[in-house]
């Protein structure tokens, strides 16, 4: 039998604000619906219909309330495959979110005589809440479409708090912006570079070179053609598996793209492979890297990055798409099983997610080690357990090199992790290592270095149950080199390496 307490538990829960543009087309409704369907493992603290470029005059939080309202006709549905210390929200709660930005466009909105509207009122509050938070949580402003109702509570923050004391807020924000889909989002950038901000960058409306399009994309802008497999994001798949019961009613078909505000939020899902506070390492909600370097001291916007991912035709594909795609079955088949989970509140008549346990250790923060060059050690997935008791458990371990690397061609500079299975199942491994030469030198010089790379090993625990699902360890390795040693072969400069084939 289910044990509700043998399921997945949230000890912590990221604070979420969305702002969207509902309703300017149907992928909005979309995302929150599935968004709902992982709000026991967030803290919702917003809900504002916002404007965009694609619909610049007005503002529908009426359509959130209907998802709302099918969202209660189902919650005690969803509360039975829940842990019991991670409730959903009451569909009354998740209402009293919802407010309106402003019914104009873009910097329209934003100036010191420009009234706050009541969703930028309402994130002002959340973000200045933060001086009294004893849990010190950064809030996550998610940005479906325009982002001025963002733009009006910085200023505004700005206009009525110290500069130091506005700084310290904003320290606390962390932004996940699904393009500029008006003209406030260069300015945020430009006039707070040190806030925390996700976001594509490319030319004016060209969203085929976003990051984000890689959740459902590729057959409407045309990239990766043979890497993600269509069938899991085609209209039948949807209505078989999404568009179910009454609260599967509440999610439209889709105009161009399905969901593509979702990554914002599968970017933060606790499933043990993303990092939150670490954009480069990589998750369902894409991999992303600092813009600017080179001492630039600006270095809080995060964009687009590549990952080499071998395609559903056994191509390799090799792109920013790639980084969000790669997980495609993986986050398209969850969200099916949730969606089973709002039929019934008989925990037999749905699967639930595999608990991830490695060296005695679970949840969903990394496992951090710092082990020596040339080194083995040994990693222990055993204790794993499925609360569906007559499930069986399956183990694939494998490194993710791209988190690892400061250049593009990611093969010529990290060290490869040996991976050896110690027992039938797999749940036991042995790991190797690369030696010093190959993951604690410097790039150019080959100078030897007591630090080297951070390497990252995946685990998948996956069930055989209907719809089967996966649960992640991130196994993040920190590669030392006490003793310094397989230096030697570099240059100070690159010109250096050449000399001997230019004379």
């Amino acid at each position: 039998m289910v044990s509700q307490d043998k399921l997945q538990s949230f000890p912590s829960k990221p604070r979420v604000f969305i702002l969207s543009d509902i309703s300017n087309e149907p992928d909005d409704a979309e995302s929150l619906v599935r968004y709902l369907l992982y709000s026991n493992q967030l803290r919702t603290e917003g809900l504002t219909a916002c404007t965009s470029t694609w619909m610049k005059n007005k503002v529908c939080p009426q359509d959130m309330h209907k998802i709302v309202d099918g969202y209660e006709k189902v919650v005690e549905n969803l509360n039975a495959h829940a842990h019991p210390d991670d409730p959903y929200p009451t569909a009354d709660h998740l209402r009293s979110l919802i407010k309106k930005g402003a019914e104009s466009y873009g910097m329209t909105a934003v100036g010191d005589t420009v009234a706050l509207s009541e969703g930028a009122q309402a994130l002002l509050e959340r973000i200045t809440t933060q001086e009294n938070d004893t849990k010190n949580d950064p809030l996550w402003i998610l940005c479906w479409g325009g982002t001025n109702v963002l733009a009006s509570a910085l200023l505004h923050l700005s206009k009525t708090h110290s500069p130091e004391d506005s700084a310290k807020l904003r320290a606390k924000l962390r932004i996940y912006a699904i393009s500029d889909q008006d003209d406030t989002g260069l300015w945020i950038r430009t006039t707070y570079p040190d806030l925390f901000y996700i976001c594509s960058v490319h030319r004016w409306n060209q969203y085929g070179n976003a990051t984000w399009t890689g959740i459902s994309g590729d057959g409407w802008y045309g990239f990766d053609k043979g890497g993600p497999d269509p069938r899991m994001i085609s209209a039948g798949w949807i209505k078989e598996n999404i568009q179910i019961g009454v609260f599967g009613g509440c999610y439209p078909d889709f105009m161009f793209i399905p969901e593509g505000d979702t990554p914002t939020f599968l970017y933060l899902i606790q499933n043990g492979l993303g990092v939150p506070e670490k954009p480069g390492f990589g998750g369902w909600g894409g991999r992303y890297v600092s813009t600017h370097g080179g001492g630039s001291g600006v270095s809080g916007h995060y964009s687009d990055t590549a990952d080499e991912v071998v395609g559903l035709d056994g191509r390799s594909f090799q792109s920013n798409h790639a980084t969000i795609w790669r997980w495609r079955e993986a986050f398209q088949v969850d969200f099916a099983a949730r969606m089973q989970w709002s039929l019934s509140s008989d925990l037999r008549d749905a699967n639930h997610h595999p608990v991830a346990i490695v060296n005695r250790t679970s949840g969903p923060a990394p496992l951090e080690l710092e082990v020596e060059a040339g080194a083995v050690f040994r990693l222990d997935a055993s204790a794993s357990y499925d609360p569906d008791p007559e499930d069986s458990l399956t183990f694939k371990w494998y490194q993710y090199k791209e988190p690892s690397a400061t250049q593009w061609a990611v093969k010529y500079e990290v060290g490869e992790l040996g991976v050896k299975p110690l027992n039938e199942a797999g749940s036991v491994v042995e790991v190797q290592m690369p030696p010093p030469g190959k993951c604690c030198v410097e790039l150019i010089s080959r100078e030897a270095i007591a630090t080297g790379q951070l390497l990252h090993l995946i685990l998948e625990v996956k069930d055989n149950g209907v719809p089967a699902l996966t649960t992640y360890r991130r196994i993040v390795i920190q590669a030392k080199n006490e003793k310094l040693l397989g230096g030697g072969g570099g240059a100070e400069a690159i010109g250096d390496v050449m000399k001997d084939v230019m004379q």
